[in-house]
């Protein structure tokens, strides 16, 4: 998932160009965020390699079934569960583009990573657990100024890769500098081949923040920003919203 980056390059403009074409591209693959239909949690005992092998010979030829492990909101316990993704789904025929600000080299900020206790975690609220909380491993901090504000941001391990989740004021807003009510995503970029346990430089090209698989899919189960990564002003870079024809909407499926 990681997205290759040099913010200081004179190409950075065309080679964010060529982000935004492959995430249009993406997102509207056979198993890209569009194409979501069902999420489905199984009941215990039921074996989840016989359900994979029966949903995928009972699937249509348009749905791909893949399975997926998550920990219980109470006990911690695995639960197990299969995705449905339709090349055909309503969103996909529906889907028209992604709003985003135009590029601003102003929102590539360089910041300091600093790690942390390996086994630190921070909970993170999804939007799909009813207020409750799943605790995410959080490596270290990411600091930096801006304005003349410090930020101590809080980015967890998304397999392997440092993702930021992060609110500010234009989340919910109408117009031109509205952007996705539950905020956006950010992968934080690291040069080389430092791990989680070395500090040093990392990049915030703000202007490919993105709006989470759940404004594409309501099957998604997101994490919503903590208090710590949310800013009291504007970040009018990246990615906006979801945009639809024909007055769709994914929440009236």
């Amino acid at each position: 998932m990681t997205i290759s980056l040099d913010a200081r390059r004179s190409d950075a403009p065309d080679s964010y160009t060529a982000w935004r074409s492959a995430r249009l591209t993406g997102v509207a693959a056979a198993t890209g965020n569009l194409a979501l239909v069902e999420t489905r949690w199984l009941p215990a005992p039921t074996d989840p390699a016989e359900e994979f092998a029966r949903a995928t010979a009972e699937a249509p030829a348009t749905v791909t079934v893949t399975a997926l492990k998550r920990g219980n909101l109470d006990t911690g316990e695995p639960e197990h569960g299969l995705r449905f993704w339709d090349s055909a789904s309503p969103a996909i025929q529906a889907f028209d583009t992604v709003s985003a600000f135009d590029y601003d080299p102003d929102w590539v900020i360089e910041a300091q990573f600093t790690p942390v206790s390996g086994d630190r975690t921070i909970p993170f609220e999804h939007i799909r657990d009813n207020g409750g909380s799943r605790e995410l491993v959080v490596p270290g901090d990411i600091t930096f100024s801006r304005d003349g504000v410090d930020y101590s941001l809080s980015a967890f391990d998304d397999d392997g890769t440092l993702l930021l989740v992060f609110g500010d004021a234009t989340n919910r807003l109408d117009g031109e500098t509205g952007t996705y009510s539950s905020g956006r995503f950010l992968f934080v970029q690291r040069s080389g081949d430092q791990g989680f346990g070395d500090a040093g430089p990392v990049t915030l090209d703000f202007n490919r923040a993105f709006v989470p698989p759940c404004g594409f899919s309501v099957q998604y189960n997101c994490p919503m920003p903590p208090a710590q990564n949310r800013f009291a002003g504007s970040v009018e870079a990246g990615e906006r919203n979801v945009v639809f024809t024909g007055g769709f909407d994914i929440y009236t499926l």
